[in-house]
């Protein structure tokens, strides 16, 4: 059974961004993180892989391509866990809006398109609590490439699921790796709530409503900051 931070009474609330590389999310939480800041509230923002404590250690993993199906979830449910005892739990006990870029749903969908067992991948984030709001920025993969490729002239060894052996051409792997995440991405969408996005509109539609919904689903004048 799983429990949102709202039916465990804690004064704050969390709200997560999910969807593809490329699919936009981080664009759109960085423009609510201004628009909530604006309006004087207290907001955190955390994002996935950041933990200061895992971080480097994933990195030089990456770089040198030592990183197993199961040793890659395991590290990733390590960064979650530093983060979430650290700062997340902490900071919604004082009331604030936290902002996540990806949260336990990128492992659930990642490391089972990669192998793992899907029981064994919950089990290990089964002490986190859910986003009171979760949005999914869904996008058609060649958008998604698009973007992606719009910012860098090539795709990332591991966005493209090349650690796989999916195909040897980057972009036929990453549509192959991506569609699959896609896949298990909508099967969540209704057992955990997401509100879809449709990630192909522009930014300002995109922006326009999920503002609507945070402010719909969300009491914002309770996180006030003191003046």
């Amino acid at each position: 059974m799983w429990y949102t931070f709202a039916q465990k009474n804690y004064p704050g609330r969390l709200i997560a961004v999910e969807g593809l590389d490329g699919s936009g999310k981080s664009t759109q939480i960085h423009l609510l993180k201004k628009w909530l800041e604006l309006q004087g509230l207290k907001v955190f923002f955390s994002e996935w892989n950041s933990s200061e404590l895992v971080k480097s250690a994933t990195s030089k993993a990456k770089k040198m391509e030592l990183l197993t199906p199961t040793t890659f979830s395991l590290i990733h449910a390590t960064d979650f866990a530093d983060r979430y005892e650290r700062q997340l739990v902490p900071l919604m006990r004082a009331g604030y809006l936290v902002l996540c870029d990806r949260y336990i749903f990128t492992a659930f969908a990642r490391d089972i398109v990669r192998g793992c067992p899907p029981d064994w991948v919950r089990g290990m984030y089964h002490f986190a609590l859910l986003p009171d709001l979760t949005f999914f920025f869904r996008s058609r993969l060649d958008v998604s490439l698009q973007r992606i490729l719009d910012n860098r002239h090539q795709l990332k060894y591991f966005e493209a699921g090349m650690d796989l052996k999916l195909a040897n051409d980057p972009t036929e792997s990453f549509g192959i790796f991506q569609g699959r995440i896609l896949e298990q991405y909508l099967a969540m969408s209704t057992e955990f709530q997401f509100h879809v996005i449709d990630g192909n509109q522009s930014i300002e539609v995109q922006q326009r409503l999920v503002r609507e919904l945070v402010a719909a689903k969300i009491d914002l004048s309770a996180f006030e900051a003191p003046k």
